[in-house]
């Protein structure tokens, strides 16, 4: 089942509960069984190894009681077998710890590759619509903070975790077989650490819930900061933002401030734990080496054993807190692999026309942004639409991309809806480009191939000509093979924009969608933005939604788009001389750009 946790927008990806994320990671683990038996075993045999010092001590302590008027050199034979015996145990065990230690890590580092991989795989395939409301900073960390902190722990926590169970396992077997009674003393530790447990769980549980979802909101703020830092530069807003990521920074830290005061107050209790039956097995000893019952031998080596059982079972309980952190990141991890993604069908569009009928959307209940729109793109046809601000101009874009699905009616080439057909085989029909565009790190080649790597050199240069950035591109210190991207060569906004529309031409789709694809360009890029943009168009089906209405004059057919509606559609000239909305807009326009 899947769970989820409200957000500051009150909508977040969801959560795996403990139970699927067990599971999961089950799974993950048993895809190298072999590397998993080789970890049971020299874990267990590490465990092993470590009994024979307090043993080896306990018996050497009756030998020497039993041997006190032998000749010294029977009792120096018996403390060099003794110290032979814990030497050659100290040495094997600290190899099989330490193969246990590495084969662990290796389980645990390849399984969290293998979950990330899977985490951004599927990520890709969810409904955008669902990704969007959680806010980039929900997906981002889950990728960054949440995989990194599972990473963390299966290299470091989970071989400490492994080791240290197997040697309170081993150790109390152990107790129990120097002598029964003793071992039942020992076992008192169990009940006072289970104690500490229950008081600790359920109240540090909710606060790592707590912290988790505190650091999503933090990285929303930190790359809202980031990405808008023009906008709030334009509005002189950096301050109001700096309050925002702040405040979300600051819960984050007293969250965290709490786990700690938590964490402080449990090894407390175990230290107590401690103390109580370690005093308790003394003195109990004490009095069964009196009765006869045991000898001084068996104490110690019991003595001895629940001594080296304090850092395994105190770390066991202290790790709770790092076990629960990191199951809070895997269980966010595992919630977004488990969630479900828009049913697909094998069909790839096998229609020539784009027919929209019907279509509504609404992104919340009572706001709908689109009001039953009927449209057909014919092959080859290039539509413009343009219209007011909050229109629905991009909603509509979008689902004739099939990017969202939308509320009511359909979206289909030919008898296919678009938002049900497979992303990849939708992408080499439709692609979507808008004024938000993203350069890959890498070479500038690698960047505009992306669509389809084995593009040869001549097709690069061709798209980058027609896009009217070839000129820019030979100028470049390593032309196509300029680095890119981040820590890579700085690229302008028409830079970036005119190898987005490169990608187009590569990838060479049947029908194009560009929603304000230009907008980035500015007075001084416009003309060449638009320019790639009608090179982009040429010959395929396309969808414009327009930024400038000098856009539309060439489009075959514009539709006027207000409130959600089709206020009316047409050629240019004829939806001029009509003298409606349209006219309205072209005029303002024409007299602005005069």
């Amino acid at each position: 089942m899947i769970g989820t946790t409200p957000g500051d927008t009150g909508t977040t990806l969801p959560v795996a509960h403990a139970g699927t994320t067990a599971r999961v990671a089950v799974r993950l683990l048993a895809r190298r069984p072999g590397l998993l038996v080789l970890v049971v075993v020299s874990t267990v045999l590490a465990g092993v190894a470590g009994l024979v010092a307090p043993i080896a001590l306990g018996r050497l302590v009756d030998q020497l009681y039993a041997t006190a008027g032998a000749p010294a050199d029977t009792r120096i034979g018996h403390v060099v077998t003794a110290a032979a015996l814990t030497a050659g145990a100290g040495v094997l065990g600290g190899v099989l710890a330490w193969a246990s230690w590495r084969w662990t890590a290796v389980l645990g580092e390849s399984a969290v590759a293998t979950l990330r991989h899977d985490v951004v795989g599927h990520a890709l395939e969810l409904d955008s619509a669902l990704v969007e409301s959680a806010g980039p900073g929900d997906l981002v960390s889950r990728v960054a903070d949440d995989s990194r902190t599972v990473a963390t722990a299966s290299a470091q926590l989970v071989p400490m975790m492994v080791s240290s169970l197997v040697a309170v396992v081993v150790t109390a077997a152990g107790l129990l077989a120097i002598d029964w009674r003793l071992g039942l003393v020992g076992m008192v530790a169990i009940p006072m650490y289970g104690w500490s447990l229950r008081w600790y769980l359920p109240r540090s549980g909710p606060v790592y819930a707590s912290e988790r979802a505190a650091f999503a909101e933090r990285a929303g703020h930190l790359l809202g900061g980031i990405t808008g830092v023009r906008t709030l530069r334009a509005f002189g807003a950096e301050q109001v933002e700096l309050a925002r990521i702040d405040a979300s920074s600051a819960r984050a830290r007293d969250l965290s401030i709490s786990v700690f005061r938590l964490l402080t107050r449990l090894a407390g209790r175990n230290n107590r734990a401690e103390a109580v039956v370690l005093g308790l097995l003394l003195g109990i000893g004490f009095v069964y080496v009196r009765l006869d019952w045991v000898s001084a031998g068996a104490v110690a080596a019991a003595a001895l054993l629940f001594h080296r059982l304090f850092n395994p079972l105190g770390g066991l309980v202290t790790m709770f807190d790092q076990v629960q952190s990191a199951g809070a990141s895997l269980a966010r991890m595992v919630g977004v692999v488990r969630t479900p993604v828009p049913h697909r069908t094998d069909r790839a569009p096998d229609g020539p026309a784009v027919v929209a009928t019907g279509l509504r959307h609404r992104y919340s209940e009572g706001h709908e942004v689109l009001h039953g729109i009927d449209l057909h793109i014919a092959p080859r046809e290039v539509v413009a639409v343009v219209g007011s601000t909050g229109s629905g101009k991009s909603t509509l874009a979008r689902i004739i991309a099939g990017v969202v699905p939308p509320t009511d009616g359909t979206c289909r080439i030919g008898a296919v809806e678009l938002h049900r057909v497979d992303p990849a085989s939708l992408r080499r029909t439709i692609t979507l480009v808008t004024q938000e565009v993203h350069t890959f790190a890498g070479s500038l080649a690698e960047d505009v191939t992306l669509p389809r790597p084995d593009a040869t050199s001549e097709e690069l240069w061709d798209a980058l000509r027609r896009v009217g950035a070839d000129g820019w591109v030979a100028a470049l210190p390593a032309g196509v093979d300029t680095r890119v991207g981040d820590g890579g060569h700085a690229l302008t906004p028409v830079q970036a924009q005119q190898l987005a529309l490169a990608r187009v031409l590569i990838a060479d789709p049947a029908f194009v969608v560009l929603d304000e694809a230009t907008a980035e360009a500015g007075s001084t890029g416009s003309r060449a933005l638009e320019a790639a943009a009608s090179a982009v168009t040429a010959g395929r089906g396309a969808l414009v939604v327009a930024h400038r209405l000098s856009q539309t004059r060439d489009a075959d057919r514009i539709v006027v788009l207000e409130n959600g509606q089709i206020l009316e559609q047409g050629p240019h000239d004829d939806l001029v001389a009509r003298g409606g909305r349209y006219a309205e807009l072209w005029q303002a326009w024409s007299n602005g750009a005069a």
